[in-house]
């Protein structure tokens, strides 16, 4: 079962729209936010329009974050596709993958709305657990996920890169 949006507090978690594009330009064309997240910094509106098209639209368990106060994304959550996970998971467990615009760093957006995807995985999708993958130098987003409830899971590499996996049990997160 999928649904269209999470509401918290402060934001709205909808699905993305193709008129998205020139917001998520905004915030992906930002080398500090790519950077960390280990995706290219977008170089166009086009290049943002195609991941919203390719990658976004076609995965229901992807949402744009938006302020209530506003109708523009200031970030995305969502579950990784199946296949594409960096780190090993376990049965009925999905990779969860987040990032929020560089002006939004440090005001605990991208924990409330983390904490409002964990709600919508356990209680819409069932899954058992949930995992998060970051660059070890993130140490923002580390914190989030420990925020939520998120225990170290282990090191690795990946294409190079020091990385650290977080994994929170659903059923203790009630």
């Amino acid at each position: 079962m999928t649904i269209d949006m999470i509401e918290t507090e402060r934001l709205v978690l909808r699905r993305w729209k193709e008129d998205d594009a020139e917001a998520l330009y905004g915030c992906a064309s930002d080398g500090r936010v790519s950077r960390l997240a280990l995706w290219p910094r977008h170089t166009s509106v086009e290049m943002s329009r195609e991941v919203i098209m390719r990658f976004f639209l076609p995965n229901p368990h992807v949402f744009a974050i938006v302020p209530k106060d506003s109708d523009n994304p200031i970030g995305c959550i969502g579950l990784v596709p199946e296949g594409d996970e960096h780190y090993v998971t376990a049965h009925a467990e999905r990779e969860v993958g987040y990032w929020i615009a560089y002006p939004c760093w440090g005001k605990g957006l991208t924990t409330e709305a983390l904490k409002g995807f964990i709600s919508y995985c356990r209680t819409e999708l069932r899954l058992e657990s949930l995992l998060i993958t970051t660059d070890s130098r993130n140490m923002a987003s580390r914190r989030v996920a420990e925020k939520c409830g998120f225990e170290f899971t282990g090191d690795y590499v990946l294409d190079g890169i020091q990385a650290k996996a977080y994994r929170l049990k659903l059923e203790s997160a009630l």
